[in-house]
C-alpha cells in the first residue's frame, strides 16, 4: 500500500521579505560603507536575506572579505573562532574595519542609515597567549576616528606621542602633509589607550599605525631612543625653523626664508636691516619672553572674567565662554580662545569692535589685529578643512596684573614688573552657528580633523565650524548645542574633557 509523501508546509513569505527579494539595482546611499556579512553560524539563506535587506535600503554589500570592506558583521559567532578566521583570512586594513556584532547591523536597518559603532556592538579580538603562559587578555577594538575614542588630558604614552610628534613637526616644515598627519593620527590612538604600550604586540588592535610608526615604537622599547627622531631633533634645519616660528606671527613660510639666507638666531633677525618685520611680528619679538611662557588656569580664568565683564557691560544677555585647552581641562596653554555672541543675530561683529575698544581704554589692550567677518552663507559648505573660520575674530595681546591672578601669575623667577603679557584670542560668531563654532574652538584640533571626516565618509555630510550640511537631504541641520551636533552624525556625546585627541 502507497501513502502520499507528506510535504513540509511551506511557509509564506513577510511583506519584507517579498520587498527584498525582488530585481534590479538598488539605490547605494552610503558611498563610503561597505558591509561584510559573515555566513559563519549566520548560515546561508539568512545571509542572503540579512543582504537584500540591506542592499534594500542604500546599503552596499560585498560578496567577499575584502580591503573595501569597512564592517564586518557577524552573529553568534565565538569572538576567538571568528578572529582567527579574519586573521587568516588576511585583509590587510583589518585593524580598521569595524568588527561588529548583529545588533549594529539592526540598529542600522531600523535607522535606515549606519549607526555610530559603539562599545557594546563590538566583536573582541584576543591577543595570541603569552610566551610565560599568561592568560589571554581581550583587547577592544580602537575606533579610527578620534570623535569615537575618549581621550583625557592623562597621556599613558607621552614617551611614543612626544617621538610622533617631533617627527610631525618637522614634516611640517617639510610641507609633507601627508607624512605630517599620519603621525599625528597616531600619536592620537596611543594617547587615548588606558594603559602604556609595553611590546610592539600591544599595537596590533591599533588603527592608523603604519610601518614607520611601528618601528619607532620597537626602538623606543628597545633602546629607549629612536634614531629617526635624534637625528631630527639634532638637525640645525629643524632647531632653527622650531625657534623662528615659536614667534607669534612667524609662520614656515617665514621662517624657512630666514633660515635661507643664513639667519640663525634672533639678534641675528632683528639686526638685518634688510628684513622689514609686520606689526604682529614686531610685537611677538617685543613681548617674546611673555607670550612663548606657558599660561596657567588661573590665569586664563582671571582673562576670561576680564572679557566676560567687558562683554556683559555692553550686551547683557550675551554668551561668554573659555574654549581651546582649557576648556578640555588643561592646566597650561599657549594661549587663551574665548569666544562670545550676543541673542540677536546680526550684531555680534559690532559687539567685537565695542568690546576691543573698550580693552583699549582700560589700557590692557597691547597689541590688536582684528579681523571682520567674512562668512557667506553661499560659500558653504566647505568641502575641505580650513584651519581657519570666516567669523569676527581678533588676535590680542594683553596685559595681566598679577593682582587679577588667583595664585600670582606664571612668571619668571626675576620678573618684578607684577604683570604679564598674554595671548588673547577672541571669536565672535552669530548665536545661530554658536554651538559649531564652540564646537570647532574648543578642539583638540585632531579630534575636529576626525569628526569631519567621519561626518564625511561615515554620513555623507559636511561639517566645519559654520553649520553641517547633510549631503543626502541637501539641507542644513540646525543645532543649539553641542550635543545636538553629535546626535546629527549618530555620534556617542563626548565632553570636553574627553577631546584631547
Amino acid at each position: 500500500m502507497f501513502h502520499t509523501p507528506i510535504l513540509p508546509r511551506t511557509r509564506k513569505r513577510s511583506r519584507a521579505e517579498q520587498e527584498v527579494a525582488r530585481p534590479g539595482r538598488e539605490e547605494v546611499k552610503f558611498v563610503n560603507v561597505r558591509l561584510y556579512l559573515v555566513e559563519m553560524k549566520m548560515g546561508h539563506s539568512r545571509r542572503s536575506f540579512l543582504t537584500q535587506l540591506a542592499r534594500s535600503k542604500g546599503f552596499m554589500v560585498e560578496d567577499d572579505l575584502s580591503d573595501s570592506v569597512t564592517h564586518v558583521v557577524s552573529e553568534n559567532s565565538q569572538a576567538s573562532v571568528l578572529w582567527a578566521w579574519l586573521k587568516d583570512s588576511g585583509p590587510a586594513n583589518l585593524p580598521s574595519m569595524h568588527v561588529v556584532n548583529i545588533t549594529w547591523f539592526t540598529d542600522s536597518m531600523k535607522e535606515r542609515r549606519p549607526v555610530a559603532v559603539e562599545t557594546r556592538h563590538l566583536i573582541q579580538d584576543t591577543l595570541p597567549m603569552l610566551p610565560e603562559g599568561r592568560k589571554v587578555v581581550a583587547v577592544a577594538t580602537v575606533s579610527q576616528y578620534a570623535c569615537q575614542r575618549r581621550t583625557t588630558t592623562t597621556n599613558h604614552n607621552a614617551v611614543f606621542t612626544d617621538a610622533f610628534e617631533v617627527l610631525a613637526e618637522c614634516y611640517e616644515f617639510n610641507q609633507m602633509e601627508g607624512r605630517c598627519l599620519a603621525f599625528r593620527r597616531a600619536a592620537s590612538v596611543l594617547k587615548s589607550l588606558p594603559r602604556v604600550l609595553s611590546s610592539l604586540e600591544d599595537t596590533h588592535h591599533l588603527p592608523c599605525l603604519g610601518d614607520h610608526a611601528k618601528a619607532i615604537i620597537d626602538e623606543l622599547l628597545q633602546h629607549g631612543r629612536a634614531f629617526d627622531v635624534q637625528k631630527v631633533l639634532s638637525d640645525e634645519r629643524y632647531q632653527t625653523l622650531k625657534l623662528f616660528t615659536s614667534v607669534f606671527g612667524v609662520g614656515p613660510k617665514t621662517a624657512e626664508k630666514w633660515y635661507r639666507t643664513g639667519l640663525r638666531a634672533f639678534e641675528h633677525i632683528l639686526a638685518d636691516r634688510s628684513i622689514h618685520l609686520n606689526h604682529m611680528q614686531q610685537n611677538g619679538f617685543l613681548h617674546y619672553e611673555d607670550i612663548s611662557r606657558a599660561v596657567s588656569k588661573a590665569e586664563a580664568r582671571a582673562l576670561t572674567k576680564v572679557i566676560d565683564e567687558v562683554v556683559h557691560a555692553i550686551t547683557p544677555d550675551a554668551i561668554v565662554a573659555l574654549t581651546g585647552g582649557f576648556r578640555r581641562g588643561k592646566e597650561f596653554g599657549h594661549d587663551v580662545d574665548i569666544i562670545f555672541t550676543t541673542l540677536e543675530v546680526g550684531k555680534e561683529e559690532n559687539l567685537l569692535l565695542d568690546v576691543i575698544k573698550s580693552l583699549e581704554n582700560q589700557g590692557v589692550l597691547l597689541y590688536c589685529d582684528y579681523q571682520a567677518a567674512t562668512f557667506d552663507t553661499a560659500k558653504l559648505p566647505a568641502h575641505s578643512f580650513e584651519a581657519m573660520d570666516h567669523f569676527a575674530k581678533c588676535f590680542l595681546i594683553l596685559r595681566l596684573e598679577a593682582s587679577q591672578v588667583e595664585g600670582g601669575l606664571n612668571s619668571g623667577e626675576e620678573d618684578s614688573r607684577g604683570w604679564r603679557a598674554v595671548r588673547v584670542d577672541l571669536v565672535s560668531p552669530p548665536m545661530n552657528r554658536y554651538a559649531f563654532a564652540l564646537l570647532g574652538w574648543t578642539g583638540s584640533r585632531q579630534f575636529e580633523r576626525d569628526m569631519r571626516r567621519f561626518a564625511r565618509k561615515e554620513r555623507r555630510m559636511l561639517l566645519d565650524n559654520h553649520g553641517l550640511f547633510d549631503k543626502n537631504k541637501k539641507e542644513f541641520l540646525a543645532a543649539t548645542t553641542e550635543k545636538d551636533i553629535f546626535d546629527h552624525l549618530g555620534l556617542e556625546y563626548m565632553e570636553p574633557w574627553q577631546r584631547n585627541a
